[in-house]
């Protein structure tokens, strides 16, 4: 069973708040996450997506791909800031169920489909944001049909990698041709915005 746990901020823009908390006027914009087994985006891989995120005008209008998309609070966010659709891919049946329930405490489920599968079973292409919160390992072994999947000039974030993988990930998508726009090395994890050329 998930953590309890009371509302934080997350970098200007986000709040996130806890499924049955009254949320206040706080000029911002809440995010509310059911109690979980995946988090509610303490992680700090999650906090500097939404960190980076909120700051990407290219948001705006987005159809997203989300990568390991676990509780949806990528998407979620994404759409709170002006994307028009997401489509949250996991491999975890359990994260599938939780996102499905966030979306729908967020009142953006009508936006959202989601896909209990590999990145290889995705048949859509031309994604205008793709988030990859996942594992060094599997950011490399995906590279080639994650980049492809992009459409041009969409912006790639890519986290949840260990600082080990960070530079060959980084090498890899740049040989694929993409740029790196930043890169942000935090206590354990790192997290690398990409645009495809």
């Amino acid at each position: 069973m998930g953590r309890e746990f009371t509302p934080f901020n997350i970098g200007n823009k986000f709040c996130i708040y806890p499924e049955d908390y009254t949320q206040t006027d706080n000029n911002r914009i809440n995010i509310t996450m059911a109690a979980g087994a995946f988090g509610s985006g303490e992680h700090e891989t999650t906090a500097c997506c939404l960190e980076i995120m909120e700051n990407l005008p290219e948001i705006k209008g987005a159809r997203v791909l989300d990568l390991g998309s676990g509780t949806g609070i990528l998407s979620i966010a994404a759409l709170k800031l002006g994307a028009q659709s997401a489509l949250c891919v996991d491999i975890d049946p359990a994260a599938i169920v939780t996102c499905q329930r966030n979306c729908e405490l967020n009142n953006c489920a009508k936006q959202v489909k989601h896909l209990c599968a590999t990145l290889d079973k995705v048949e859509e292409t031309d994604f205008d944001f793709i988030f990859g919160n996942i594992y060094g390992d599997i950011l490399l072994e995906v590279a080639a049909d994650l980049v492809a999947k992009c459409a041009p000039q969409a912006p790639l974030l890519l986290s949840g990698m260990l600082y080990e993988y960070n530079f060959d990930v980084r090498q890899k998508y740049q040989r694929l041709g993409c740029q790196v726009l930043k890169n942000s090395m935090l206590e354990e994890f790192s997290t690398v915005l990409l645009r495809k050329k």
